[in-house]
């Protein structure tokens, strides 16, 4: 992979309308969504084929010849009675620079926000409606994502890694509300990736570009069809020393496509591999960062993700109304985890027999005691938070020595699987009507292993493992290749594997009851079988196996008055099991530092939701100088059972268990619309209220919060859930200033929120702020175009994630006064880069049909 990175860095970096006539409105691009994951991807290209009329989308106009039936759970976007969201390749196009589909979703995407606890905009959280789709371990994750129908919510924590993605290979990205067809972790909405192929895109091209902190990047992309095959192939690479200290990238990807169709069938071989480095993730303390806004917290934090999967799909048409479509797959997931900590070590306690030596910091572990009293937790357990090494020898300890960790993980997993979908439009009782019927199959093998190593931390905030330290000099005991407390608890090496099976069996049925009023109802059955197994003896309680069953109804209605107003209205239900990680991971007697320590586990219960939706949209052609006018609006208020969250416990930031509280909610309003004049102009602006809550009163821990009581907080009912901006505001434009030359500007801007810790809101929050793009692009020749982008181009210094960190000496002269931390957001970058097509027309400059909103 790293030969194949640098030589495609090398090699690319060398190379120099919307019509209305007669009822009928002619698209590039047929306005329908896959509402299962099955024949959502490379298995059914017959979803990009060009529609010759908007009659295919609305039913009262009348059917053009020639134009494309549907096919699968494929609906028109009228009969959906729910919010879908899309992202098609031309918007992603338009952020090639940052080599980052969440940049788009980012960038335009009602209800979205993003929140970046890595400190790198290729690791960020995606937060829908305040729903977390996340690539870190340890965050509670809300969204279901697909890509060509197979799940790639990795099996160990549901993470999901969209940087392993390569975004020039995406045909289009569907977010979902309000369908339990998409199995587990679908409460917040499910996120289906398409991909390229052979069939969808032709041609060749190889692009390149850089620009601000040594990025290098580039990618080649060939399609082409031969009779009844096709076959796609692009390879991408990128290289940057990233803009904070110690934070660079690196990432690989290869995809490829193999697919053979027939008049009545479809079949895809579709292979991906992908390879990512990352540097100096997480938070900073302010009081380093008003000093240095590149300044980060202790370090190394490195992070090596790859994965490599392997993907059957296929289609046959069994009869005129009859299709059966299906995939199989198999995934490899690994990923590597150094980072280094502040030990939070310090002299055993008086009152124990080991005084003299170095003890974990007697955080509140006893189970006989209440969580929030320090006092009767240190004296029940202060033997035991004694720090052993190899042949259980405990450390002498040695005053003013800042201690720290060396923390490793490793996670493995192979996911396998498949899904297998029928599907009917044969009329009942003259009334056209949907029938979806399926079933899926998701298992997989995890392992998970970590291990600490006793270090300290330089006055550069490196933390060493070198036994004869320039700083420190000769201090015993570091380097020692593993440590743990005397009784386990809190910091421990840990190795655990297991299996989990997932299955579901699902059925819809949408029924049109008039030539506007449309039905849908359906189900899904979920069965979710989890087991994980201790091997290291420290934590039996952690073997065991956890099982979880629920149906999941779906009903909804859509109304279609006119092209221009389609009123839908929807109630569903969800579910998402705890994950391996959260099962092992969830007694506040033993918290994990994770992710890197397993301990027992007390069953977590299911998370259930209730989804209500409501809400119009429509398209209003020839609006204003022959313009087009798509806009939506809609309420929406899902309701959470047993939502898992994750607390933290005094001493370390990093130690947290999870655990089941009563109820939450989240609800809001999106309001969108967009504008075109093709091909010269596009605007757009939506805006989002999203109000995320609890719904109960309760004690939590949050031992850094500078407003707790001796680390306790009391959470009551209506209380904001911690980074969840209320109001969202998005908008731009693009513009032709010559038929060559498109120009484009855009603005977000997000409320304040709270930092995380907070929950019960007595702190101030992260600041409201605003962030704002340019691109542009220029066609030079037929084959050639260049384009530029800078982001943040005010240069706005703000931050989207926050958190607290204990307040105390570090290393050297460096100390912590205030205990708030955060992620400030990347400076105002700069890129640019160049895209030749061989022997090809240029892509049109225009966008999309506005009705892939509608």
């Amino acid at each position: 992979m790293r030969a194949l990175r640098g030589s495609l860095i090398a090699s690319v970096a060398l190379l120099p309308g919307i019509a209305h006539a007669q009822q009928a409105v002619t698209l590039d691009e047929i306005s329908v969504v896959s509402t299962s994951p099955v024949g959502a991807g490379g298995g059914n290209s017959s979803a990009a084929q060009n529609l010759n009329t908007l009659s295919q989308a609305i039913p009262t106009l009348p059917v053009a010849p020639g134009t494309v039936r549907l096919r699968g759970s494929e609906q028109p976007l009228n009969k959906i009675p729910s919010t879908v969201e899309t992202v098609t390749a031309r918007q992603i196009d338009v952020d090639r620079g940052t080599d980052n589909i969440l940049s788009t979703f980012a960038r335009q995407t009602p209800g979205v926000n993003l929140s970046d606890s890595q400190g790198n905009s290729n690791r960020v959280d995606l937060n829908y409606r305040g729903f977390t789709a996340s690539p870190v371990q340890g965050v509670p994750q809300g969204l279901a994502v697909y890509q060509n129908g197979i799940r790639i919510n990795e099996a160990f924590g549901d993470v999901v890694n969209f940087d392993l993605i390569p975004p020039q290979a995406v045909q289009r990205i569907d977010v979902v509300t309000g369908n339990p067809v998409f199995g587990l972790n679908a409460i917040g909405g499910a996120v289906n990736v398409q991909m390229k192929n052979g069939f969808t895109w032709q041609g060749t091209e190889i692009t390149a570009f850089g620009g601000s902190d040594g990025r290098v990047a580039g990618n080649l992309q060939y399609g082409k069809i031969v009779d009844n095959w096709s076959f796609y192939f692009t390879g991408d690479g990128l290289n940057d020393r990233g803009w904070r200290y110690e934070n660079p990238s690196t990432i690989g990807r290869l995809y490829a496509d193999l697919g053979y169709r027939t008049p009545d069938s479809e079949f895809h071989l579709i292979g991906l591999a992908a390879r990512s480095f990352y540097g100096a993730a997480a938070a900073t303390p302010v009081d380093f960062t008003h000093v240095d806004p590149r300044a980060i917290f202790t370090y190394p934090q490195t992070q090596t993700t790859q994965v490599g999967s392997l993907q059957l799909t296929g289609r046959v048409d069994i009869s005129p109304t009859w299709d059966l479509a299906g995939n199989a797959y198999y995934r490899r997931f690994s990923e590597f985890y150094v980072d280094g900590n502040d030990g939070n070590f310090e002299n055993c306690s008086s009152r124990s027999s080991f005084r003299g030596r170095l003890c974990l910091e007697d955080d509140p572990f006893n189970a006989s005691a209440p969580p929030t009293s320090q006092v009767a937790a240190r004296n029940a357990f202060s033997n035991q938070f004694l720090i052993l090494g190899p042949q259980n020898q405990s450390f002498p300890f040695r005053s003013g020595v800042p201690y720290g960790t060396i923390d490793t993980t490793r996670t493995e997993s192979e996911a396998y699987g498949g899904s297998l979908q029928a599907a009917n439009r044969d009329r009942i009782f003259g009334l056209g009507n949907t029938f979806v019927v399926g079933g899926s199959v998701d298992a997989s093998d995890f392992s998970f292993k970590s291990s600490s190593q006793l270090g300290l931390i330089d006055p550069n905030l490196m933390v060493s493992v070198l036994p004869n330290n320039p700083f420190y000099g000769n201090v015993p005991g570091v380097g020692t290749p593993m440590i743990r407390t005397a009784g386990a608890l809190g910091l421990a090496p840990s190795s655990v594997n297991g299996s989990t099976l997932y299955l579901g069996l699902y059925a819809t049925d949408t029924l049109d009851l008039t030539d506007r009023l449309s039905l849908t109802a359906g189900f899904r059955l979920n069965y979710a079988r989890i087991q994980t197994r201790d091997l290291t003896g420290f934590s039996p309680d952690v073997t065991g196996t956890n099982e979880y069953f629920k149906v999941n109804p779906q009903a909804g209605l859509t109304y279609q008055f006119d092209p221009a107003l389609n009123l839908y209205g929807s109630y569903s239900e969800s579910n998402r099991a705890p994950t391996p990680l959260e099962l092992s991971c969830s007694n506040p007697n033993q918290p994990c530092l994770l992710p890197n320590s397993l301990v027992s586990d007390p069953p977590l219960k299911q998370v259930t939701g209730q989804t209500y939706e409501v809400g119009f949209r429509g398209v209003i052609p020839n609006f204003m100088q022959g313009g087009n006018l798509t806009y939506k609006a809609g309420v929406f208020r899902t309701d959470l059972t047993n939502d898992i969250i994750q607390i933290a416990v005094a001493g370390n930031a990093a130690r947290a268990y999870y655990t089941n509280v009563p109820s939450t909610r989240r609800q809001g309003i999106e309001v969108s619309a967009e504008y075109v004049v093709n091909p010269d102009l596009l605007v757009y602006a939506n805006y989002a209220l999203i109000d995320a809550t609890y719904q109960f009163n309760q004690t939590l821990s949050s031992p850094n919060n500078p407003l707790s009581d001796d680390g306790a907080i009391f959470v009551k009912k209506g209380d904001k859930v911690p980074l969840v901006p209320d109001h969202q505001i998005k908008a731009g434009f693009e513009y032709n200033i010559t038929p060559n030359w498109r120009f484009g500007l855009n603005v977000s801007a997000f409320s304040s929120s709270y930092f995380r810790g907070d929950d019960s809101n007595l702190n101030r929050k992260l600041p409201a702020y605003y962030v704002m793009n340019l691109t542009t692009k220029y066609q030079v020749t037929k084959n050639l175009e260049i384009f530029g982008l800078i982001t943040n181009l005010t240069n706005n210094r703000y931050a989207n994630f926050g958190t607290f960190v204990e307040p105390g000496a570090v290393a050297g002269n460096l100390s912590i006064n205030d205990p708030r931390t955060t992620t400030l957001a990347q400076p105002l970058s700069i890129y640019a880069g160049l895209t030749y097509r061989f022997g090809a027309d240029p892509v049109p400059m225009a966008p999309e049909p506005i009705i892939r909103k509608y």
